[in-house]
């Protein structure tokens, strides 16, 4: 990728005055609501006026296997993504301290990679073998936005050869604002920007991949689903989530990781998304190839990102799963042994978390309607609609 070139960072750093109007204006965006890319869009621009950068990649990750489920680009790489799928090579294929599933396991929030191997960046396979001979880039400040429910997202902030590594206080201006990130993508994850028509049901499509990371197979559909999930302002390579699976089914493979590789992804449109991916055996010279499958998620696989995303409580959480289901105040008191009172108590609550202020809408803000057509239908053995 021929990178365009750009105004160094050389000049004085940000005032204490510039530090606090970011820090509040991410908050406040944080707790506006905003469609995702929107946040995204604002609080980067924010951190940009006090910690400047070159590029930088945004990603939103699902909480429970830390996998990259969008990728957004900002700066001078923005609308470059021939790479993209061999950074989840390294990124999800090697052992790297600096690795995002590697932070979120240690548990480290920001981190300069400068900074982790004292200067000595190739130590770092991820900046020795893509980062340095591909962009030039010498440095990275990395940040993984999570809270109790796991990481949500993050964000990966690069300079080049001749601009001044992270420093202590960029990095830790990072850290302070990272919670409002936090807040912003969960909020960004499930706020919509108006209905649309209910959702084509597609099937489930595949992707086979082969042990040299080629494309060999595609079933109906997968384009589709691709292109779905690359519908965002500024994206990356779809690919890229695909890439990131297969790497991790190896890894799953080869006992390295207990990760069982499987990613929730809300497309563009709204649309939520299940991918996972699985080793297949057979003849020899079959051996390494991995397949990925993409369908339409269930509404039980939704409820637990989405009750995460709004902070709700276990028995909260029971009962929107109720609500979801489209069960009743009676239904719903017989079933958690409570009563209607109690009910409507609980779902006040969910509603002032969620933002919204009837059943309808909080079942259109998970599901963006993706279901709407068929609740009430029959639901079969594996949990999805029957037909």
């Amino acid at each position: 990728m021929a990178r365009t070139r750009r105004a160094r960072h050389t000049g004085p750093v940000a005032t204490a005055l510039e530090v606090g109007r970011a820090r509040s204006d991410i908050d406040v965006m944080s707790r506006a609501g905003l469609p995702l890319s929107e946040f995204m869009h604002e609080a980067m621009a924010s951190i940009a006026r006090v910690v400047p950068f070159a590029g930088a990649c945004v990603t939103t990750l699902d909480p429970a296997t830390a996998l990259v489920s969008s990728v957004r680009k900002v700066g001078e790489i923005a609308g470059h993504n021939d790479a993209d799928v061999a950074w989840a090579q390294i990124e999800y294929g090697i052992e790297d301290p600096t690795t995002l599933i590697a932070m979120v396991e240690e548990g480290t929030a920001v981190l300069g990679v400068s900074d982790a191997f004292d200067g000595d960046i190739a130590r770092s396979a991820r900046m020795a073998e893509f980062m340095i001979p591909r962009f030039d880039y010498r440095d990275e400040a990395r940040v993984v936005f999570m809270d109790r429910s796991g990481p949500w997202g993050a964000v990966s902030m690069l300079r080049g050869a001749d601009e001044p590594r992270f420093g202590r206080d960029d990095l830790a201006f990072l850290r302070e604002v990272a919670p409002a990130f936090t807040r912003g993508i969960r909020a960004g994850l499930l706020a919509t920007t108006g209905a649309r028509a209910a959702a084509e049901d597609r099937g489930p499509a595949v992707v086979i991949v082969d042990a040299q990371d080629h494309i060999v197979q595609t079933s109906p559909g997968a384009t589709a689903y691709l292109a779905l999930i690359a519908d965002v302002p500024d994206p990356g390579d779809p690919l890229t989530m695909v890439q990131a699976l297969v790497s991790g089914a190896r890894r799953f493979a080869r006992g390295e990781t207990d990760r069982v590789p499987r990613v929730r992804v809300r497309a563009g449109d709204g649309m939520w998304l299940v991918m996972h991916a699985s080793p297949l055996g057979g003849t020899p010279d079959r051996v390494g190839d991995v397949v990925v499958t993409i369908e339409q998620a269930r509404p039980q696989e939704i409820i637990g990102i989405a009750a995460d995303a709004f902070g709700l409580t276990p028995r909260e959480r029971d009962l929107t799963a109720m609500v979801l289901r489209g069960a009743d105040t009676k239904e719903i008191a017989a079933g958690m042994h409570v009563s209607p009172y109690t009910v409507q108590d609980h779902l006040k609550s969910i509603f002032e978390k969620a933002r919204v202020t009837s059943r309808r809408e909080l079942v259109a803000k998970v599901y963006f309607d993706q279901y709407v057509p068929r609740m009430g239908a029959e639901v079969g053995p594996t949990g999805w609609f029957l037909p």
